[in-house]
């Protein structure tokens, strides 16, 4: 029967979220469970698609996303593949109408990896809306159900929130990306220089951008109030101790977060949350 094989679908999106990120899994596990398969599916899929860009250096990595690309869109269309967490992703696209549009968006960003080294402002605002603000949106489509409404008026602060997870991720992987990858996100890195004021720019942006997201957080469903929180409050972290870094050394050095630091701010964010304190 079909409904075990979507199930053992679902179960290898968890199992693929749970080893590449130990953060979005505990984001994921505060989210009331209804919405843990559908996140999972967006998860996995996304993380599939990013292996081929940066992993698979001994492989055709245009020729595998390229049939990645096509085999999304026909298990969507056909509400089947016998790759699990393309069958997991189609039940979750068809089943809370994400729009096509926002997944050709994502793939477009990944393609640039492939091929891009340096970015100016236009191309880096293209990569961040792909590679994260859309995968926000497919979230809250998720979050919202198809109450259009409510979509509309989180749509600004979804893109925002994903936008600055995405540039504290490229600060925190500065040195894999520069080194392993050959790339450089950020537009004003001209010659491969980084310097404070450059990073400060950056962290100016972030900022903004978090302010931004904190305004949808306060306004998404109960069920997904907490989770996404969360992630806001690591993300933070991660950018407070980002920001006391030279930049020099942000260049030579990833910065992270310890996993009992990442329990405290669960046990923190959990009272916060529990008295509407933020």
């Amino acid at each position: 029967m079909k409904e075990t094989f979507d199930a053992i679908s679902k179960k290898s999106s968890a199992i693929t979220t749970k080893a590449y990120s130990t953060s979005f899994t505990l984001g994921i596990r505060f989210l009331s469970k209804k919405y843990h398969d559908p996140i999972y599916a967006i998860y996995g899929f996304v993380r599939f698609a990013d292996e081929i860009a940066d992993t698979f250096h001994d492989y055709n990595k245009q020729k595998l996303l390229e049939k990645f690309s096509r085999d999304t869109f026909e298990a969507i269309e056909d509400r089947i593949s016998m790759n699990p967490i393309l069958n997991s992703l189609q039940w979750a696209v068809n089943k809370f109408d994400i729009e096509r549009g926002l997944i050709e968006q994502f793939l477009h960003s990944m393609k640039m990896d492939l091929y891009q080294k340096r970015y100016d402002r236009e191309k880096f605002d293209a990569y961040v809306l792909g590679s994260a603000e859309v995968v926000g949106l497919m979230c809250l489509k998720v979050f919202v159900g198809r109450d259009t409404k409510k979509y509309s008026e989180l749509t600004h602060p979804a893109m925002k929130l994903g936008a600055a997870f995405q540039k504290i991720n490229f600060l925190r992987d500065m040195k894999a990306d520069r080194k392993t990858l050959g790339r450089t996100y950020f537009p004003d890195m001209a010659n491969d220089q980084f310097n404070d004021r450059q990073k400060r720019r950056i962290e100016s942006e972030i900022e903004a951008d978090f302010r931004e997201g904190l305004k949808g957080i306060k306004e998404l469903p109960p069920g997904t109030r907490f989770g996404v929180y969360l992630a806001y409050v690591y993300y933070y972290k991660l950018f407070r101790k980002i920001k006391r870094v030279k930049a020099e050394k942000l260049m030579n050095k990833r910065i992270r977060i310890p996993d009992p630091v990442k329990y405290a701010l669960l046990f923190s964010t959990y009272l916060k949350h529990k008295i509407h304190r933020f």
